[in-house]
């Protein structure tokens, strides 16, 4: 037997040795050559491929309706990963990277061996992949105004991504919003133009690098082009209490000036892949505006990359189908997200060829602009996950740099009575809120599913954890009850305790998209009853508000001694904590003007008042720090105009 078994191994090695000595013999193609540029190898590889292959790479497809084997067949060109599209056999680095791998090998067995693009939404870090470090959402990013952290937090989410075989990163999100009422605020780095482009800029030369074939990078999204901040309330197509995938109704000079900026940056920046807006303007949907995709992004902009739709969107355009295919690829849409039903997209771009409503001209300069990407990205020289980067998902120095982003991101509104820093002084601490032991609650939208959700969903430190291990090493004693109910909370000799400090973590529930839009901005009553209960039974209050936006916070802010804004920092809970204990200073300033009533919004940034019960609650570039924690001017304005 054992004998047999060499035989079969000197056999195995003399085919391998026989098919190695082949493939040399074999000529190297000028496609396969990484000695040309992306240009020539584009130029070669398109002028050998059939109509059927260069429709396939036109065609994004999520992977819960594509097998491997779909890939060689249908010649797809992309794969991607929606919000919750992690792999069914297990939520893991080893998982995902076997998943994605199979997709590659299916498409590197078609007889061109061109491999897919693989995408996913890690907007903040690599936010589908359970275990990995889920850094502050864009608004937090907005507040810290430090672009060198940002570069570092999108270097790190590429290096996560990798680990698992995916070289392409929908984000940075661009969007300059003007309405915070959008579920998709918290997605923006902020309300000022100047400040979204520096701040996504830096996140694009993070996840790109010097360069895109270098390693460590993965290929960049700015989206959603153009426009998608500035909706107004009410023309969403999910009805007049929405304001996603609305209409954005300003003129051109408005749109070149507020929303177009950090697009003209991102190009110069070396952005190839930018992602349409599901929003509408001049009476044209986004998806079918040739003169804001042709004329303007590729003619006046210079941008050589490939346009990739969103989700289904080309199919909003109109709706017949092949009208609405037929427009959106002639207005200059490259690649089609066709999540379920790709063959259907497959037919009818067959049809509108044979029918001469979609050239052959358009197609190939689209396919073109298509493999010019994976060509500079070196997806031809490895198409694979990089095993090597395994162990630093989720590592101790990824998070510590998550912990810094926390820190630098919190804006502290208030703080009267020497409520923070927490001192050793402060012996006896209730901590109350939903929000306080939740991962989830802190983490957002985009974390592990589309919409989010509450609970332990992913590793992490909750701000609860973090306050109990501070405070006790410090000697005090920790209370937590999350509807500030503390009857247990005793003496040695059975007395009721009264805390020092009071903490109440209030927030948002998770959501994403249409499903955030709010029309009333309010916190929950439940939330607010739980805040009037412990500030009877502590000496100074501190609220900490987790959300995605500003809220009409003020009620809360009135009841409370010091108040801060933590947006959704992820699950680096510690960090939110470090700073309360003064360990760290408040260094946060708003990205955001905050308002005061809802009545305010959409706010006129052009004539906003800046005195008198009309003027916002807090400006845009607001916040305090423990140095100048004394200036109350904006906290007096609200006791007044509340009656105060």
């Amino acid at each position: 037997m054992r004998i047999a078994r060499r035989m079969f191994g000197w056999i195995a090695a003399l085919v391998l040795l026989s098919l190695h000595t082949a493939s040399f013999a074999q000529e190297v193609l000028p496609y396969q050559n990484p000695a040309l540029s992306p240009e020539e190898r584009a130029a070669d590889l398109l002028a050998r491929m059939s109509l059927e292959e260069k429709i396939g790479q036109m065609t994004l497809v999520e992977k819960n309706s594509l097998r491997p084997a779909d890939v060689t067949t249908y010649f797809i060109g992309g794969v991607l990963s929606g919000g919750g599209g992690y792999p069914s056999n297990g939520n893991n680095v080893e998982a995902w990277a076997e998943m994605v791998n199979a997709y590659q090998s299916g498409a590197l067995a078609t007889p061109l061996a061109i491999p897919v693009i693989y995408g996913v939404d890690a907007v903040h870090g690599h936010g589908n992949l359970r275990g990995s470090v889920i850094f502050p959402h864009n608004i937090g990013l907005g507040a810290t105004r430090n672009p060198e952290l940002i570069e570092q937090i999108a270097r790190i989410t590429a290096q996560e991504m990798i680990a698992t075989g995916i070289y392409w990163n929908y984000a940075p999100v661009l969007a300059v919003p003007q309405d915070i009422r959008w579920g998709r605020t918290y997605e923006g780095y902020g309300e000022n133009t100047d400040l979204v482009t520096e701040l996504s800029l830096a996140y694009l030369r993070g996840l790109q690098g010097e360069s895109l074939a270098a390693p460590g990078s993965v290929l960049g999204t700015p989206k959603h082009y153009v426009g998608d901040g500035g909706a107004v309330w009410g023309t969403s197509p999910f009805g007049a209490s929405n304001i996603d995938r609305g209409i954005t109704d300003v003129d051109e000079e408005t749109l070149r000036r507020i929303h177009l900026p950090p697009y003209l940056a991102a190009i110069d920046a070396g952005a190839m892949s930018i992602m349409a807006s599901f929003t509408s303007w001049g009476g044209l949907h986004m998806h079918a505006q040739e003169y804001l995709l042709t004329d303007v992004l590729k003619g006046e902009l210079g941008f050589s990359g490939f346009i990739v739709s969103d989700w289904q969107g080309i199919d909003l355009v109109h709706p017949d189908y092949y009208t609405a295919i037929v427009t959106g690829i002639n207005a200059g849409i490259d690649m089609n997200m066709v999540p379920q039903d790709y063959r259907r997209f497959i037919d009818t771009m067959h049809q509108a060829v044979e029918n001469g409503d979609i050239s052959l001209e358009r197609i190939d300069d689209a396919v073109e602009r298509i493999l010019r990407v994976k060509f500079a990205m070196g997806l031809f020289e490895h198409p694979f996950s990089d095993p090597s980067l395994v162990d630093t998902v989720g590592s101790e120095a990824h998070r510590e740099v998550a912990r810094q982003a926390v820190r630098e991101s919190l804006v502290l509104l208030r703080n009267d009575n020497d409520a923070l820093p927490i001192t050793a002084d402060d012996s006896v601490i209730f901590v109350a809120g939903d929000a306080a032991n939740d991962i989830g609650i802190q983490s957002g939208g985009w974390t592990i599913e589309w919409q989010g959700r509450s609970g332990s969903i992913t590793e992490g430190t909750s701000i609860l954890e973090a306050l109990t291990t501070t405070a006790e090493s410090a000697g005090a004693q920790v209370f937590f009850n999350r509807h500030a109910r503390y009857e247990r909370a005793v003496d040695a000799s059975g007395n009721p305790l009264r805390a020092n400090v009071g903490i109440m973590v209030m927030g948002e529930m998770p959501y994403a998209e249409w499903e955030g839009d709010d029309a009333d901005l309010a916190l929950a009553d439940s939330d607010l009853a739980a805040l009037a209960r412990l500030r009877e039974v502590s000496d100074t209050v501190v609220v900490v508000l987790l959300s995605g936006r500003p809220l009409v916070i003020t009620e809360a802010l009135l009841q409370s001694d010091a108040f801060v804004a933590a947006w959704l920092p992820g699950t680096e809970g510690q960090g939110v904590v470090d700073v309360l204990f003064g360990t760290h200073p408040f260094t946060g300033r708003l990205p955001y003007t905050w308002l005061r009533s809802i009545d305010q919004l959409p706010f006129d940034f052009d004539a906003l008042p800046t005195e008198g019960c009309d003027a916002p609650l807090f400006p845009y570039g607001y916040g305090l720090t423990y140095e100048n924690g004394g200036d109350s001017t904006w906290i007096e304005l609200a006791l007044t105009c509340a009656g105060e």
